[in-house]
């Protein structure tokens, strides 16, 4: 009954590391397929082959070839931090090379998902700006649009974040901020400060823009990851049209 129960046990163990090494990865802004692979790869490695592994941007369904159940975690706030990913990817790499066991890289992921980001939200917020002040000249705006471009898109990057930890409705704070870059980009073209709205406009609100979630979804297409490239491909298109929305609304009321 020993030997049965301690291998048992052991495969717990190496599912488990999966599924945390998945978790993180899906969390941070990986590809679908990429997530899968990781997966495998590390179950293999670990003495477990002919495993499977199925993933959505909401969930990771993860079995051995065996008689032991499946497992699933859901995935609940998704972000973008590729230093983590990075990491992840270091511990399979390390797995595979035999530098680590099934202890030591389920300790070590443990400490990557409980790490901070890489940057803080301060920081975020300022390169938000100052993208957006960069982003009003590459689209042809003049110098005097930088500042005003660098002022809303700040604010309304922050707005983002802070009212999406308030409301869990992405949705309402995507709308919320591209709403308040539209008033602001207004009010500073209303005061003299600033001469095209448009590229105040445009360059502002391109920190919102979803690239990241638009290349995985092409991407998980092109792997045949179709649940997932199509629902990622929705959520690209409904923050699009959140941040089309909230600046339409601003535009309405001035002309």
């Amino acid at each position: 009954m020993d030997q049965p129960s301690t291998i048992s046990r052991a495969i717990f163990e190496i599912m488990d590391t999966c599924l945390l090494a998945g978790k993180i990865m899906l969390q941070s802004g990986a590809e679908t397929y990429r997530v899968e692979d990781t997966m495998i790869r590390i179950a293999e490695t670990l003495g477990i082959p002919g495993s499977h592994s199925y993933v959505t941007p909401t969930v990771i369904m993860f079995s051995t070839n065996g008689t032991d159940p499946a497992k699933l975690i859901r995935i609940a706030e998704r972000t973008t931090d590729l230093h983590k990913i990075a990491q992840v990817n270091l511990v399979s790499r390390r797995i595979s090379s035999g530098e680590l066991n099934v202890n030591e890289a389920y300790e070590l992921l443990k400490v990557i998902e409980a790490a901070p980001g890489e940057y803080s939200v301060r920081m975020r917020i300022i390169a938000a700006a100052i993208a957006s002040g960069c982003f009003s000249i590459m689209f042809q705006g003049s110098w005097a649009d930088f500042l005003p471009a660098v002022v809303a898109g700040g604010v309304g990057y922050a707005a983002s974040l802070y009212l999406h930890r308030w409301v869990q409705v992405k949705f309402f704070a995507e709308l919320s901020a591209a709403f308040l870059i539209g008033l602001l980009a207004a009010i500073f073209i209303n005061w003299g400060w600033g001469n095209q709205l448009d590229k105040i406009i445009i360059g502002s609100i391109m920190p919102l823009v979803p690239g990241l979630l638009i290349t995985n979804a092409i991407r998980d297409l092109m792997a045949g990851h179709l649940v997932s490239g199509i629902s990622k491909g929705a959520d690209a298109l409904l923050t699009a049209f959140a941040t089309g929305s909230g600046v339409a609304i601003v535009l309405t009321f001035i002309y």
